[in-house]
């Protein structure tokens, strides 16, 4: 496999061209109040980002915003064992001190990640899903912007063709992906390269086009109720009514 060829300066150029936000809305409003007030994507209790080390070259390069993670228990030092060289995990100093323009690939694609099929083709973006019970744009796709999508990709087939073993992994994790919810019996909700709605049955592969039934609706977004009593037990408090615009 052919050796990658980033450089900061790759980084810079995805960074400008991959600014559209998920939606028009701040989704973080929905997720912090079930995770102490922070968003889920925006707290390494939560998720953990991992950055190629020159995109991390170009960071430091542009913010004192990031530092490299430090590991606090035996998953988050799992992570970090795991990881190839060329990458690390990082860390930022909080979503109070966001600097928009300085945001990692991996936080301006979050909660989604490159979906390739059996054949390799990059049919559209599905969603991380150990984050559902978090998430709420996770239950909420229909929001997601088609912007935010062609760009998502655009970017990724871009890196793709800069670093071959970042599309054998996304192969791989797709593959991951399909067996987890063949387990679960469960179909995988992908959003399409046009920001339509994909349905793949896992054990087969096969896709067809998803109707408005089909968007996933995991716990505890599937009712106001639901909402509400998972916010109590987190100990937080509901938002108010609607969404801010992000």
């Amino acid at each position: 496999m052919a050796k990658a060829t980033l450089t900061p300066a790759d980084f810079a150029t995805f960074y400008e061209n991959f600014n559209a936000p998920v939606s028009r809305f701040d989704c973080g409003q929905k997720c912090a109040p079930l995770n102490g007030g922070s968003p889920v994507c925006c707290s390494t209790q939560a998720a953990v980002p991992v950055v190629h080390k020159v995109e991390f070259e170009l960071l430091k390069s542009r913010t004192d915003l990031w530092t490299k993670f430090k590991p606090y228990d035996f998953s988050t030092r799992q992570i970090v064992e795991e990881l190839t060289h060329d990458c690390c995990a990082v860390e930022c100093k909080g979503a109070q001190f966001c600097e928009r323009d300085n945001r990692s690939i991996a936080c301006r694609g979050f909660p989604f990640f490159p979906y390739l099929t059996r054949q390799r083709e990059f049919v559209g973006i599905g969603t991380y899903w150990t984050f559902e019970d978090r998430c709420w744009m996770m239950s909420n796709l229909e929001v997601v912007d088609r912007k935010f999508v062609e760009e998502f990709i655009a970017t990724y087939e871009s890196l793709f063709l800069k670093d071959p073993s970042e599309f054998k992994t996304y192969v791989d994790f797709s593959a991951s992906a399909r067996r987890v919810f063949s387990r679960w019996k469960r179909p995988i909700a992908l959003l399409g390269r046009q920001g339509e709605l994909l349905i793949v049955d896992p054990p087969t592969g096969a896709i067809r086009p998803g109707r408005k039934a089909d968007f996933p609706k995991n716990k505890p977004f599937t009712s106001d109720k639901d909402y509400r009593e998972a916010i109590k037990e987190a100990g937080g408090e509901m938002p108010k009514t609607g969404l801010r615009a992000a």
